[in-house]
C-alpha cells in the first residue's frame, strides 16, 4: 500500500481571510473560481435571451391558441411562460453574481438566443414548435451542463435545475401531440 502525502484540505484560514478582505470587489468570485468568467457570462446571456424567447413564443401561443381543445393547451402554454420567465430571472441573477451584466435589450435577443421564435399556425404547429424549442435547449443546456461541471458547480447547478424543467416541458409537448395525433411520435 502506498503512503499518502498529506495536503491541506485548504488554504489556511489566515490566507481565506485575508484574500477575501482584500478582493472585495469580487464580490462572491474568489480565486478558487476555476471558470472563465467571461465565457460563463457569454453562455448565461445566450441562455437568458433563449428563455426571454420562450417566454414571449408560449405567451403569444397562449392568446392565439384556438379550437375545441385549446383550453387545457392554453394553460400548459401559460405556465411554461411562467417557468420561462422565472429561469430568466435566475440566469440574469447569476450573471450579476458573476459580475457581469444580463443583457434584456431585445436587440439581438433572437441572434445570441438558441431557440426560434415561430408562431405557428393553429395549435397543432404551435405545440410542434414548442417542442422543437425545448429539445433545443435541452441539447444546449446539456452541453453547458457538461462545461461548467467542476469549472462553476453553483452554475453547473442552476442550468441542471432549468434542464430538468425543460426536459419536463418537452415532454408535456410531447404528450399533447400525442394525444392529438393518436400515436407515439418518438422514433423507434
Amino acid at each position: 500500500m502506498a503512503a499518502q502525502t498529506e495536503t491541506p484540505f485548504l488554504t489556511d484560514i489566515e490566507t481565506i481571510r485575508e484574500r477575501a478582505r482584500s478582493h472585495l470587489h469580487c464580490g462572491p468570485v474568489t480565486p478558487g473560481y476555476e471558470g472563465d468568467l467571461d465565457l460563463a457570462v457569454k453562455l448565461l446571456n445566450e441562455a437568458l435571451a433563449t428563455e426571454i424567447v420562450c417566454t414571449l413564443r408560449y405567451r403569444y401561443h397562449y392568446v392565439a391558441a384556438q379550437g375545441i381543445n385549446s383550453e387545457a393547451v392554453r394553460e400548459e402554454f401559460l405556465e411554461h411562460a411562467q417557468d420561462e420567465l422565472e429561469h430568466a430571472m435566475w440566469l440574469a441573477e447569476r450573471i450579476d453574481q458573476l459580475g457581469g451584466n444580463p443583457s434584456f435589450n431585445p436587440e439581438g435577443v433572437l441572434t445570441r438566443s438558441a431557440s426560434e421564435y415561430v408562431e405557428g399556425a393553429d395549435l397543432v404547429s404551435m405545440l410542434k414548435e414548442d417542442l422543437v424549442a425545448e429539445r433545443i435547449a435541452v441539447q444546449t443546456y446539456q452541453e453547458i451542463t457538461r462545461y461548467f461541471a467542476d469549472r462553476d458547480p453553483t452554475t453547473r447547478r442552476l442550468f441542471e435545475r432549468i434542464l430538468e424543467k425543460e426536459e419536463e416541458h418537452a415532454s408535456e409537448m410531447h404528450d399533447l401531440l400525442v394525444r392529438h395525433e393518436g400515436k407515439p411520435m418518438l422514433d423507434s
